[in-house]
């Protein structure tokens, strides 16, 4: 396609397809609509499936149905929507379905604005599950992170068989920007791994070297066993405390311990700044362009942002603010990430800036928060 204009929720279906996305269900709501339009434009014709479920609940069931057939699958909603999407979600994390959510964040709390952008979702996108198990959340930025970004989190539900968010914003979807697709550095397509012809099958058995279990699709010529109960590694429910302890933390270790390969972030260092700024999403933006004006200036600061919220990345952090004296975020919240920061970086002056208003946080905003913090 080359160079061309497209708003992110567009980025967003393009990037999905250059992922291998085959499946595609949701219910419309705003911000998030124009990415179930872009699917039914571009899956039909390559033979996917594309439909509108009759609610939120269903239109997350539909996927997971499909992923757990084999399909590569994908449904979009916004706040009220990720609320209904909830036992679902828990579902895909104790059962290891791959599935590719994307939030299209706009103000809350409940129906809110639908029209305004927000990062009100980041805490529950994180707890969303009724057994807090780790998921994974990438946050993009700009279109081109859309693209990119939905592309990472097929792969990373591929790989590692389970639910991954898209944290994307009202501003970041709705916003048309020029890109130029043939530019992009894509990411190499990765597909679940399929169990072993010659072995027995265990629906949630693991090899000794890996954490993920192999795969086979329901409705196969091999029996595939699935349950949202808890379950040994042949898929029968069972109450024994030592097998399901094990599944358990092998759901916890295959993301917790596998964070640096998929810690995704940009950076603007400018050397002798005492003051980091952290943030991530569309406020990012704002944050560079504060960064680039206090540049040459006492007050100068430099600036990380993280498009990898969850799990945390915790020993990027640690080693990107080890030589800063104090730290900046900025979210559009008040107050969600910075609370993980908080954790993290025990050592550090933090200072915050935040709101949820329905305006994004201004450039002079952050400015103000780094000259005079």
């Amino acid at each position: 396609m080359g160079l061309t204009l497209m708003e992110g929720n567009e980025a967003i279906g393009w990037g999905a397809m250059a992922a291998g996305c085959n499946f595609f269900a949701g219910y419309p709501i705003t911000p998030a609509t124009t990415i179930y339009n872009t699917m039914l434009e571009l899956l039909p014709p390559k033979g996917g499936v594309c439909l509108q479920g009759e609610d939120e609940i269903a239109s997350i069931g539909f996927c997971l149905g499909a992923s757990m057939s084999g399909m590569k699958a994908m449904t979009a909603t916004s706040g009220p929507g990720i609320s209904l999407y909830s036992e679902q979600i828990s579902f895909a994390i104790g059962s290891e379905i791959p599935l590719v959510i994307v939030d299209v964040q706009r103000l809350g709390p409940s129906t809110g604005s639908a029209t305004k952008g927000a990062d009100g979702d980041i805490q529950f996108l994180q707890w969303s599950n009724s057994g807090g198990l780790p998921v994974i959340v990438l946050a993009p930025v700009d279109v081109k992170d859309c693209y990119t970004l939905t592309m990472q989190a097929f792969n990373l539900a591929e790989q590692y068989r389970c639910p991954v968010f898209v944290a994307a914003n009202k501003e970041v979807s709705m916003t048309r920007e020029t890109i130029d697709l043939d530019a992009l550095d894509l990411p190499q397509t990765i597909d679940r791994r399929t169990a072993a012809a010659d072995r027995p099958f265990l629906p949630f058995g693991v090899h000794e070297d890996q954490l993920v279990p192999d795969f086979l699709p329901i409705g196969g010529e091999r029996l595939v066993r699935q349950t949202s109960s808890t379950h040994g590694t042949d898929g029968y429910i069972t109450t024994d405390p030592e097998q399901i302890g094990a599944i358990q933390q092998r759901l916890d270790d295959k993301l917790r311990r596998n964070i640096a390969s998929f810690t995704y972030y940009d950076e603007y260092q400018v050397p002798g700044a005492e003051t980091l700024v952290i943030t991530y999403g569309v406020t990012a933006r704002a944050a560079m362009t504060a960064v680039k004006k206090v540049q040459h200036t006492n007050a100068k600061a430099s600036l990380l942002v993280l498009k990898t919220l969850w799990p945390v990345p915790e020993q990027l952090i640690l080693e990107k603010a080890a030589s800063y004296r104090r730290v900046v975020v900025a979210e559009m919240n008040l107050g969600q990430y910075v609370r993980e920061l908080q954790r993290v970086l025990t050592d550090k002056k933090i200072d915050f800036i935040g709101q949820m208003n329905g305006e994004l946080i201004k450039p002079g905003q952050i400015q103000e928060v780094i000259q005079h913090g």
